[in-house]
């Protein structure tokens, strides 16, 4: 994969960087992203470049893979870790290594940056293809967890066969 060209996604990637996190989220948790919010999410952060950003792979002008880099402030080493998120890659590239390239990228880019410390990730507990991926590139697991609290009313997917089942329920009423 010689001509794979690794860039700075841009206003105009929004589509397929929306199409890769409904496949991303639909493969990895069974979710089905709602597309007006991932919308809006995708297209504010390619807005707001002070909170993060998004990097693109390319094959002869198709996006085949992105990846998230968003910014947390460590008051313990006065410094941002880089949060890698939202990785994917069209399953025809994958174990090609187009994500240790995407990586290679990103540790180009903070090596020039004094204010990144690292790198961070989080992943599926049980998506173990990506976990080898991860520490082939050099990454660690680490003794911590994630926990998280969502403000109530916040709506962003539909669990898989959710949908399905609403169909039915309206197709049977409407007999």
């Amino acid at each position: 994969m010689a001509a794979i060209k690794i860039r700075r996604a841009q206003p105009r990637d929004a589509t397929a960087l929306i199409a890769f996190n409904r496949a991303m989220a639909l493969e990895t948790e069974r979710k089905l992203l709602t597309p007006r919010v991932i919308g809006a999410g995708v297209r504010g952060l390619l807005r707001r470049p002070d909170s993060g950003f998004y990097t693109v792979a390319e094959l002869g002008g198709e996006v085949i893979a992105a990846l998230m880099v968003t910014k947390e402030w460590s008051d313990w080493r006065n410094g941002d870790f880089w949060w890698i998120q939202s990785v994917y890659v069209v399953p025809e590239y994958r174990r090609r290594g187009v994500y240790r390239r995407m990586y290679a990228y990103l540790r180009k880019l903070a090596a020039h940056d004094r204010a990144v410390v690292g790198f961070r990730l989080y992943v599926e507990r049980n998506n173990r293809r990506a976990q080898s991926t991860y520490r082939a590139s050099g990454m660690e697991r680490t003794h911590y967890l994630v926990y998280e609290h969502l403000k109530p009313g916040v709506r962003f997917f539909t669990p898989v066969g959710a949908a399905s089942s609403r169909r039915r329920r309206k197709a049977r009423t409407k007999r």
